[in-house]
C-alpha cells in the first residue's frame, strides 16, 4: 500500500507489499522489500536498501547507500523471519547497515528515536540502541550491544558482543569495548577505561548540582574507594535514598553480565 502523497521517484523499486505512510520520499534508485513499513514524511535520498521484516518511524532522514533490514552476519541465521524496527527522527548517514536479529538474540534489532547514527556506523543483530544517541563514523555494535539514551560512541569506536553502554556515556574515538561502560562515564582506549563522569554532557541536559554531585559520589564509591562492586553496592543503595539519579548505576549493575570497564 502506497499512500497517495507519497513520492516514488521512477528509478526506485518498491516491492508489492510494502506499506508507504503519507508524505514519504523515495529517491532515485532505492530498493524497498515487500516486508518493510515507512512511516509518515520520512525521506530516503537515493541507492538506499531496506528489505527483510523492517519498521520504520516517522520524520525519518536516511541517507545513501544506507542498508537496513538486510540478513545479519550471525553464522547460526538460517533465514528465520526475524525483524528490525526503527523509530522516529532518526538521521542515518551514508553506508549505515542496520541489520535484522536472530532467533536466539530475541528476533528484532530496534533503534530508538532521535539518534544520529554517522557515516559507516554499522548496528549488528539483536542490538538495542536507545534514543538521543550518537554513533560517530565507522562506529560498530557487535550483535547483542544495549546502548541506553543519550550515549555518544566516537568514530571507529568497536563495542564487543553483549555489552551494554549506559545512558549518557561518552566513549572516545578509536576504542575498544569489551566490557560495560556505567552511566554517565567516559571511556576510551584500547580496552577502554574510564576517565570520569560526562560532566560537560549532562550539564547540558539539564543535570543539577546535586544531582552532578551524587554522580560523581557513585563514581568514586565504584572507581576510587578499592571496594568489590558487591562491597559499592551497599552504599550505592544509601546514596540512592538521598539522590534518586544514582539509582540508575544500580539498574544498570543488575543488568549487567560481562563486568564493567576499569
Amino acid at each position: 500500500m502506497i499512500d497517495q502523497s507519497a513520492f516514488i521517484h521512477p528509478s526506485a523499486i518498491v516491492e508489492e507489499g510494502a506499506i508507504i505512510h503519507a508524505g514519504v520520499h523515495v529517491g532515485p534508485f532505492c530498493v524497498i522489500g515487500p516486508q518493510v513499513e515507512i512511516g509518515a514524511r520520512t525521506v530516503l535520498k537515493s541507492h538506499v536498501v531496506v528489505t527483510g521484516i523492517t519498521r520504520i518511524g516517522e520524520d525519518n532522514q536516511i541517507y545513501p547507500f544506507a542498508c537496513l533490514g538486510d540478513v545479519n552476519q550471525d553464522l547460526k541465521y538460517a533465514g528465520e523471519p526475524t525483524r528490525v524496527d526503527i523509530g522516529h527522527r532518526n538521521r542515518i548517514k551514508e553506508s549505515v547497515t542496520i541489520h535484522r536479529g536472530t532467533i536466539q538474540g530475541g528476533e528484532v534489532t530496534r533503534v530508538g528515536s532521535d539518534n544520529l547514527l554517522m557515516v559507516n556506523a554499522h548496528v549488528a543483530h539483536d542490538c538495542t540502541v536507545g534514543s538521543h544517541c550518537i554513533m560517530a563514523n565507522n562506529a560498530t555494535l557487535g550483535g547483542h550491544v544495549a546502548v541506553d539514551d543519550y550515549a555518544i560512541i566516537g568514530g571507529m569506536t568497536a563495542v564487543h558482543q553483549f555489552c551494554v553502554v549506559g545512558a549518557h556515556v561518552m566513549i572516545g574515538g578509536c576504542s575498544g569495548v569489551v566490557q560495560d561502560v556505567p552511566p554517565f562515564v567516559i571511556a576510551q582506549g584500547n580496552h577502554a577505561t574510564p576517565f570520569g563522569i560526562n560532566n560537560e554532557g549532562l550539564k547540558r541536559r539539564g543535570f543539577d548540582r546535586a544531582a552532578l554531585h551524587a554522580i560523581r559520589a557513585a563514581y568514586k564509591i565504584i572507581y576510587r574507594s578499592g571496594k568489590t562492586l558487591d562491597e559499592a553496592k551497599p552504599e550505592l543503595e544509601a546514596l540512592a535514598q538521598e539522590q534518586q539519579v544514582v539509582n540508575t548505576f544500580l539498574d544498570f549493575l543488575s543488568r549487567s553480565q560481562r563486568g564493567i570497564i576499569r
